[in-house]
C-alpha cells in the first residue's frame, strides 16, 4: 500500500508552507494568487476528506426518497425528472430535507468558514438557538 502522508495531508501540509512560509515573502501583487492557490489546496483537501461521506448520504437519501437504487448522478437526474413532472412535491418535506442536507454538504466542503453556514449548522444542532443566533 501507499506509505503516509497520503493525500489530504500532503495537501495540508502545502497549504501550510504558502500560508506560513511563502505568502509573508512574496510580493504584494503576488500574494492575491497564493491564496488563492492556497484555498484551492485547502478545498481538495477537504473533498477528498468528506466527498465520499457526503456523496454517499446524499445517494442514501436519494435511494430512500426515490425508492431506487443506482449511481448518484442518475439519481439525481432521476430527482430532477421528477420534479420537474410534479411527481415529487417540491414541498415534500423528505425533499426538502434531502436538498438542504445536500447543501451543507457542500458548504462544508466549499466554504466552512462561511457565517450563514455555521448558523445553519447550529440551528440544525439546537433549533431553540433561533433567539441567541440573532442577538
Amino acid at each position: 500500500m501507499l506509505d503516509h502522508p497520503r493525500g489530504p495531508a500532503l495537501l495540508d501540509a502545502v497549504a501550510r508552507l504558502l500560508r506560513e512560509v511563502l505568502i509573508p515573502q512574496l510580493p504584494p501583487g503576488a500574494v492575491f494568487h497564493a491564496r488563492v492557490a492556497a484555498n484551492a489546496v485547502d478545498l481538495a483537501s477537504r473533498e477528498l476528506r468528506q466527498g465520499p461521506d457526503a456523496e454517499a448520504a446524499a445517494a442514501q437519501r436519494l435511494q430512500a426518497l426515490l425508492r431506487r437504487e443506482g449511481p448518484l448522478p442518475e439519481l439525481e437526474q432521476q430527482l430532477a425528472l421528477r420534479i420537474r413532472s410534479g411527481e415529487i412535491d417540491d414541498q415534500d418535506p423528505a425533499l426538502r430535507e434531502h436538498l438542504w442536507a445536500s447543501v451543507l454538504a457542500k458548504l462544508a466542503i466549499d466554504q466552512p468558514g462561511y457565517a450563514p453556514y455555521r448558523r445553519a449548522l447550529q440551528l440544525r444542532a439546537d433549533p431553540t438557538a433561533t433567539q441567541h443566533l440573532a442577538e
